[in-house]
């Protein structure tokens, strides 16, 4: 077996092969880049400087569901690694299980959450087998790939940030042994924010620990010297830029600070992972979302959008931005640049404006997309094995006639209310007073509830945030039992966009509705797809969900649609106009971003 050089420690240095070596690594997520982009935005990082990349590997876009766990097409992170390597690139992997990363619930599959009792990031012996059982299946792939086996990995991370989550030792002993145990021989590392009880609860006496800040690293460094002295200084995570919420302006950060906070990583001696290299997108229904209260019922739950661009030295369609090249010349005084010219700008469509045409209803679609299971109260998506989706619930209200008040408890995280098929209200989560003033006819109604999920919490104390209805319905004072449920994934919507238009909508029937377009290219390139006409939409291109717009909260105006979802000829963009408008629809495909108003990133 050939084997290659390891990463060591020896006192306050890191060793390659024995030689002095620093790191100047920066994080990519082959999840949040189609896999036929995955060499360009490797070799993007390559030219920038950078001998290593990082990535987190996300559970629950591997194992959605309990069983075996997707290792192919684009959860084929071997052939990501692989790809690295080809490029020259050392591979740092952090395996979890949790990773943060503003992805949906922290990279744990929403399954965990169908058992109400386990308790999410401890020694909980039910949580503690459902990680077993993934890394049985996960670390003999990272294993193999390892630098004692003649690969590219050089280090792999022991859980992540988990003292600011909690402080159970005998957790971290567990992940560090079972991954000593299936195979993990390179040099293991904790990394933290540079805080004492951060530091107390995250690390290992034998492992080594590394901190994560923005700015000021002279301090951050101090703090990691006092809780371990003679130890090497490791930024694991160097924020260059900052990530978006929905009804916030757009974060960046200016390319000089964020180019003089690195240089100081760098004189200090340190080595350095820069998150982002290159952000990418939370395609689909990936994002994550924080909250700030003090639990998960007050207000302050706080939605990720689409975009994960990171406003990271290279752009989420590959761009090379200002901050990369001032990154490229900090970084030139280290370390030797690789002698190759800098990669062209992708290809990018010609801008055009097409109309959509109305094709469904959802609500006349709902058989077509999925079958609906009865229960006695409204229940969240986990606990009936589902994990994305929009779900519906479904009552008849039998009267006596008259006003009354519905009340909505526990929405996550949207809720449109319906009454004999016409909107009566729109409910959020963080709604003081999440009520409605219905009026039944004498004979009943029928009342429908259509909840739309945004991300789940990805940090802090409230990760066990289910989606749908977690509380009860109430009209008046009575509790409303008797409920037909269904989770509408929206995985395949062949049967519906094949149907004949239904016209336009009108002002007495308003409601989601599915909308078509057809694209004509001669070629195959990046766009930016913007629906002006609808306040909240989903798109799909070719069948691939590329995320969802909230225009009027923003900040993003457009989704990023890369290269390889084109084809040559005819492309199909649906969209699913959750708001209901009553004008029709057109989709803009535009040759460059709108990610919205800016504001300077946080300097943490």
């Amino acid at each position: 077996m050939s084997t290659r050089p390891a990463l060591t420690v020896d006192g306050p240095r890191l060793l390659r092969g024995g030689r002095e070596h620093r790191i100047v690594s920066a994080a990519v997520h082959y999840f949040r880049i189609h896999p036929g982009l995955w060499r360009d935005r490797l070799l993007r990082l390559r030219t920038m400087g950078c001998n290593t990349v990082e990535l987190y590997i996300a559970w629950n876009f591997h194992q959605p569901t309990p069983g075996p766990a997707r290792f192919d097409g684009w959860h084929d992170v071997a052939a990501f690694v692989r790809e690295a390597d080809a490029l020259g690139l050392d591979v740092i992997a952090r395996p979890g299980p949790y990773i943060c990363a503003e992805w949906d619930l922290g990279g744990l599959p929403a399954w965990l959450l169908a058992d109400e009792s386990m308790r999410l990031r401890t020694s909980d012996p039910s949580y503690l087998a459902a990680v077993d059982r993934w890394f049985d299946q996960l670390i003999p792939v990272l294993a193999e790939l390892q630098a004692s086996r003649g690969g590219p990995i050089v280090a792999v991370q022991v859980e992540n940030e988990y003292g600011s989550y909690g402080n159970d030792q005998a957790y971290l002993d567990h992940l560090k042994d079972g991954l000593v145990a299936r195979g993990i021989d390179c040099l293991l590392f904790t990394s933290d924010g540079p805080d004492p009880r951060m530091l107390a609860g995250g690390t290992l006496p034998d492992v080594l620990t590394t901190v994560n800040f923005g700015s000021r690293p002279d301090e951050a460094f101090a703090t990691l010297g006092t809780f371990r002295p003679d130890s090497p200084l490791v930024c694991m995570e160097f924020w260059n830029g900052w990530f978006d919420h929905y009804g916030e302006p757009h974060h960046v950060r200016d390319s000089a600070d964020a180019a003089e906070a690195l240089d100081g990583i760098l004189a200090a001696g340190g080595s350095v992972n820069i998150y982002m290299g290159h952000g990418g997108t939370n395609f689909g229904w990936w994002a994550g979302a924080n909250h700030t209260g003090k639990t998960l019922t007050d207000p302050g739950y706080m939605p990720t959008i689409t975009s994960y661009d990171y406003d990271a030295p290279i752009g989420e369609a590959g761009e090379l931005t200002e901050k990369f090249h001032a990154f490229r010349e900090v970084i030139g005084r280290y370390v030797p640049l690789p002698d190759t010219e800098l990669p062209a700008q992708p290809p990018r469509v010609a801008p055009q404006n097409l109309p959509a045409t109305r094709v469904a209803t959802l609500r006349d679609s709902l058989d077509l997309l999925s079958a609906a299971t009865h229960r006695p109260a409204p229940e969240p998506m986990e606990n009936l094995g589902r994990h994305q989706g929009l779900v519906h619930y479904r009552h008849r209200l039998t009267g006596p006639g008259g006003p009354a008040t519905l009340t909505v408890d526990g929405i996550r995280d949207l809720a449109q209310i319906f009454l004999d098929g016409c909107l009566v209200a729109v409910l959020e989560r963080d709604d003081p007073s999440p009520t409605a003033e219905l009026v039944i006819p004498e004979g009943g109604a029928e009342l429908e509830i259509l909840v739309e999920p945004f991300g789940r919490v990805n940090y802090g104390p409230h990760l066990a945030d289910r989606k749908g209805l977690v509380a009860g319905v109430r009209l008046d004072y009575q509790h409303l039992f008797g409920w037909d449920i269904r989770v509408l994934p929206l995985d395949d919507l062949t049967g519906l966009t094949g149907a004949a238009a239904v016209g336009p909508a009108t002002e007495a029937v308003v409601g989601p509705a599915f909308h078509r377009a057809v694209v004509e290219l001669p070629t195959a390139a990046d766009a930016f797809v913007a629906v002006p006409g609808s306040d909240r939409t989903l798109v799909w291109l070719n069948g691939f969900l590329l995320g969802r717009l909230r225009v009027e909260k923003g900040p993003q105006r457009t989704l990023y649609a890369p290269a390889p979802l084109w084809r040559p000829g005819d492309n199909e963009i649906v969209l699913l106009d959750l708001a209901g408008t009553t004008e029709p629809l057109s989709v803009e495909l535009r040759a460059e971003p709108d990610l919205g108003p800016i504001t300077s990133a946080p300097r943490c």
